[in-house]
């Protein structure tokens, strides 16, 4: 059976993935969007730089974020001097690891989504003088919505699935950072695996409903690497 201890990471897990989605879903759209219609020379390099979690090792990305808002790094005193104090080993820094590593779950669907709508429906928008907001509201998006759902989906999933950067960057504080995969690791580490099965097997349904939902949308804006 779940322990208090086993509910307490469910809880954090899921306010840290809804956190996390909603998050990436206002950051990443207008970088998507971008994505989508720049012919800038910066395109690929800002594309490469937001698909790298999906080659780079969690423990990696962990590591540089430590660094990076650790006492001693740029973003470390910054906070500080911003009385905000530091970020590792907090639920702050745990979201702020989670977006960068989940970006690409979010900005790519999105930006398959948005290069789907066609030159000739926004050509057609502006020649009845409607602004580039109005287009986006009332042409893009709702061509758009099973992108923004693919994209939901996945980043709020695969926020739930992390373990190496949340480990890094948050450590295993109860009710503070320990999320379930690290609360599983904790189990399988002191042996208790009647308790690791229980909270695993919540995580195998998770995985299954999420891809069943995925696959059964068959979206256009579907993810893609």
């Amino acid at each position: 059976m779940l322990s208090e201890s086993d509910i307490g990471a469910i809880v954090l897990t899921l306010k840290l993935a809804g956190t996390t989605t909603a998050l990436l879903l206002v950051l990443g759209t207008p970088l998507a969007w971008w994505l989508a219609r720049t012919q800038s020379r910066w395109k690929n390099p800002v594309a490469v730089v937001v698909a790298l979690p999906l080659v780079l090792p969690p423990t990696v990305l962990g590591f540089y974020l430590l660094l990076l808002m650790g006492p001693n790094g740029p973003v470390g005193k910054l906070t500080q001097a911003l009385g905000i104090g530091l970020l590792p080993f907090s639920f702050t820094g745990l979201v702020v690891a989670s977006v960068l590593y989940s970006m690409p779950f979010v900005v790519q669907p999105l930006q398959n989504a948005f290069e789907a709508v066609h030159e000739s429906l926004l050509e057609a928008a502006a020649t009845l003088r409607a602004s580039p907001l109005d287009t986006f509201r009332h042409v893009v998006l709702p061509l758009a919505r099973s992108g923004f759902a693919t994209a939901a989906i996945l980043g709020f999933a695969h926020t739930v699935g992390e373990f190496g950067v949340v480990l890094m960057v948050g450590g295993n504080i109860p009710n503070e950072t320990r999320v379930m995969s690290v609360q599983i690791y904790d189990h399988v580490e002191a042996l208790r695996y009647d308790n690791a099965h229980w909270l695993a097997a919540s995580m195998v349904l998770f995985s299954l409903v999420v891809l069943w939902a995925l696959y059964s949308k068959r979206a256009p804006g579907a993810f893609r690497v």
